[in-house]
This record gives C-alpha cells, structure tokens and sequence, in this order.
C-alpha cells in the first residue's frame, strides 16, 4: 500500500512532520508534502498541487492529512481537492480528533451561501424602496454618485449622437456605423437596441422584478424621442432586413401583387443624354418572380408620384373612419389613462399622512409606494403608445401632394412608413395601379 501525506502550516510554527503524523505512522509514509502559509497569498500551495501532479503519473492508496480544513481556504476549495483526489485513486484520511466529515463542511458551506445570498436579497430589497440603482456595473453612459445615475460626460456624449442618427434616418444598422466611423465606438446591433429601448436612458430605473420606476435620475433620452423612437421600431418591425435604413423611401413597402413578391429598387447604368449629360434611371423589380415572363419593372418616379396622390385622396377618409369608431361622448382613451396616473398620485401624496398617524408602518408605507410607482410607470407606457390627439389636423396637413415632393427621400421615407402598411401593385396586361394599405 502506498500511502502519502500533506500538510499545511503556518509560517511560525516549528511543528515537524512527526509531530502529527508519530513514528511509526512516518516511517509508512513514502512522501511528506508540506506548504507553508503566506498570509498575503493563501491561494498559493505548490506542494498540494505537485502532489495531485504526482498522484496522477503514479497513484497511492492513502493520503493522510492533519484535518480536510488543511486542503483549502474554504468549504468550496476543500471539496473541490477532495474529489479531486479522490479521482486520482486516493483515499483522503484526517488524523485529527476532531476531524470534520465532507458532507458535514458541505452543509455548512451550503448553509452559509444560503445565507449570504438571503442577505444580498433583502438589500437588494432595501434598495428598491428606497429607489436606489440596482447592483453591478452603471449601464454605458452614466456614472455612479450620490446614490443615483449620474450622466457620464465621457461616455453619454456617444450615446446622444446614436440616438440622433436613429432618429433622423430610422436605420439601427445604420446608427451603429455612423457611431464606429465617426467617434469610434463599436458596438453590436443588439448593444444598440438595448441603448434605444432600456428604460435607464429614458431616466427611469428597472428592477429585476421587471417593475420600473419613472424619473428616478437624468435622462439621455427625452420622452418626446423615446416615443418617437419606439414608433420607430414598432413600424420597422415588419419590414424586410437592411431596408429600415434604406436610401430610397419606397424601399421595403412596394408589393407585386401578381407574383407576390417584394418589389427591390434597381439603378440602371448612367446613359449619355442629347446634351451630353449622363443619366441614371431608378426601377421597382419584383424579386425572384417566379413568373413566364418575368412581371415588367416599373419606373421609380411614376410609382412614387401615383403613391403620393393616392395617398392624399385616401389618407382623410380613413382617419376620418377611424376616429368615427369612438361612440360620441365617450372620453378619449388619454383621458382615463391620465385619470388613473393621477389617482395613483394622488395616493402617493397621503403615504406620509398615513405614516404619521400610525396606520402604516414605514416598511409598508415604502412597500407601497413603490408598488404605485411602478403601476404609474405602466400607465404612462400605454399612454405613449396611443395615438397623437391631433390625427386629424395631422392628416390634412400631409394630404397635399406638394408636402410630400419637397421632403428629402430619408424624410419621405420617415412619413410614408408611419401612414402605410404595404403598397400593393396592381397588374392589367400592360396597365398597373396602385392600391395602399393603411396602419388605420
């Protein structure tokens, strides 16, 4: 039987190895392994590992140790070197009197994580209703100070002009070159989604429990482009890949619908004119038709000209129709969203009443209010998501074919897809005309 031992001791201790291991136990013993401990490293054990090295070139039956607690710095450590050398094909045997089985510094291992973790609950907890961020690292843009969010001056600059170019160009893809080509910060796609969209922009904080309290630092984003921003995505949403940006305004919205197939923007190669110009031509050509022969491309200029028409004609009575579902009288949905903010508000303000008199205590006046908070947060929510109060006055004022001419095609673009759904082409022999599809 080949039998080893390990031992660890502290620096000033002048104990031999025969002192734990007695004569006759020393001379059974091939090999003594022993570290010394350094208060300033207690990870640092070359002898345990040289043992484990040893071990596995050439295995023993037996290694003896004073105590498990001899293996590691924590129940954690000392399970780990159990098994493994356990797996090297030893036995582990403590000479202590009071030796500690394994299962027995598991269970207090498990018991003390147990309890450390239960502790960061409640001051995870704690923190919630008091309105403090959330634990880990402050999200990019933004600093920790005076027990909130403060806006990062190096970092929040990045952030505002990613923002910017979402807004002006509707394009995330987009957004995230402009960013890395001019202030040379890259990110991933899914980086600035979460920049877009995470409410600790928008001033608010989110808890892990999902719920979100509003106005709770300063914001990098307004609510008036938080709004327009979500609009932004919701309408882009549908569309195919890598058109949400795109340079044309009709790009992502044109449907044949003789072939059923999406419609894509062509260039053609510039052509010499009489007075020596050259000149390009844009066409709408359905992609993959599958049809003998192909369905025939359509000039970009006439479709986009019928579509701008068709549109005024088409855009008034449909909001007109759509605002005529709302019964007469009936307040508008804003009204009893903002009734209800109020009332919760309202509630709010006699917490500390209710305090002062005895009826709460301050953990259910706190509890409470951070409930009401977070409901008020999701009120305001949907009432972003409504749409804006002067629809009408709003369509008559984009129903005139001249306003949509003098708007740049990025412009175009932004108008066209918060109106419209899809753009069907429709096909008589050589004859074609459009039919639209509103979001009304």
């Amino acid at each position: 039987m080949r039998v080893v031992a390990y031992r660890y001791r502290d620096e000033a201790s002048t104990a031999s190895p025969s002192d734990a291991l007695g004569e006759e136990m020393l001379a059974a013993v091939e090999r003594v392994y022993t570290d010394v401990a350094l208060p300033t490293e207690p990870g640092y054990r070359p002898e345990r590992d040289r043992l484990l090295a040893d071990l596995q070139a050439n295995p023993a039956d037996r290694v003896l140790v004073d105590n498990l607690a001899a293996l590691g710095n924590d129940p954690e450590d000392i399970r780990h070197w159990v098994q493994a050398l356990a797996s090297a094909g030893a036995e582990v045997v403590s000479l202590s009197s009071t030796a500690i089985d394994l299962d027995s510094i598991l269970q207090g291992a498990n018991l003390a994580n147990d309890q450390r973790r239960r502790r960061l609950r409640e001051g995870h907890a704690r923190s919630r209703l008091q309105a403090l961020p959330p634990p880990g690292k402050p999200p990019y843009g933004y600093r920790r100070g005076q027990g909130r969010y403060l806006i990062d001056r190096a970092t929040a600059p990045v952030v505002t002009a990613f923002v910017n170019e979402f807004l002006l160009y509707g394009s995330l893809r987009g957004a995230v070159r402009f960013i890395e080509g001019k202030l040379g910060k890259r990110i991933s796609v899914s980086t600035g989604r979460r920049w877009l969209t995470h409410p600790v922009y928008r001033g608010d904080l989110q808890y892990q429990d999902g719920n979100v309290l509003r106005d709770t630092h300063a914001a990098i984003i307004s609510r008036d482009e938080a709004a327009q921003i979500d609009r932004l995505l919701r309408r882009n949403r549908p569309l195919p890949p890598r058109t949400a940006g795109a340079p044309r305004s009709l790009a992502g919205l044109v449907t044949c619908q003789a072939c059923g197939q999406p419609l894509t923007i062509s260039k053609t190669a510039p052509k010499s004119t009489s007075r020596g110009q050259a000149k390009s031509y844009l066409y709408l050509r359905p992609s993959g038709c599958p049809r003998a022969p192909r369905c025939p491309a359509i000039p970009y200029d006439d479709a986009l000209l019928r579509i701008v028409n068709q549109i005024c004609q088409e855009l008034p009575p449909a909001v007109a129709q759509f605002t005529a579902k709302i019964p007469p009288g009936a307040p508008a949905p804003s009204a009893g969203l903002q009734g209800a903010i109020a009332a919760k508000e309202a509630a709010i303000a006699q917490l500390p009443t209710l305090e002062e008199s005895g009826i709460l205590d301050a953990e259910t006046a706190a509890l409470r209010r951070y409930k009401l908070r977070g409901e008020i947060s999701a009120l305001h929510q949907q009432l972003a998501q409504l749409p804006p109060v002067n629809l009408q006055e709003l369509s008559q004022s984009v129903s005139i074919p001249q306003f949509w001419l003098d708007l740049s095609e990025a412009e175009r673009r932004f108008f066209f897809r918060e109106f419209i759904r899809d753009i069907q082409i429709v096909r008589q022999d050589k004859d074609w005309w459009i039919e639209l599809v509103l979001v009304f």
